[in-house]
């Protein structure tokens, strides 16, 4: 993943912001809209990109572009860098191949050890019933 290409390739979008911050709010663009296209992406494999279709699928617009936004702060600047951090972050996470689990056999010890504690189990629970009266 080439982190440099992937900022360069993002489209940003101002739009204003909901919530407190008095009349500022009213005149100032400080929310900032993320906008990255996934499909004409330079910077990502092929490989890359179709595991990000996978996991990505549910917060992909039907064009495939990921779009994300923040409102955090009041400040367009720190508005913007907590969106590029938050989906640099993202991307990383959905691009880790996950380990291939390997087929294990339990261990002779924890075969007995299992049967050992279902044994008890089974007396306890004999114990508990009433005598047999012969």
């Amino acid at each position: 993943m080439n982190k440099e290409g992937i900022i360069q390739e993002l489209k940003f979008k101002a739009v204003r912001s909901s919530g407190a911050g008095g009349q500022n709010v009213n005149k100032v663009s400080s929310k900032v809209e993320l906008t990255f296209d996934l499909e004409n992406s330079n910077a990502l494999t092929e490989l890359e990109k179709n595991r990000l279709r996978k996991k990505l699928s549910s917060k992909l617009s039907k064009e495939n572009l990921l779009l994300m936004q923040c409102e955090e702060t009041r400040s367009q600047h720190k508005n913007k860098e907590l969106v590029i951090q938050k989906f640099l972050e993202t991307i990383q996470v959905n691009l880790v191949v996950p380990k291939r689990r390997r087929k294990t056999k339990p261990t002779r010890s924890a075969i007995e050890k299992r049967l050992k504690s279902k044994k008890r189990a089974a007396l306890k629970k004999v114990n508990r019933s009433k005598p047999k009266l012969d």
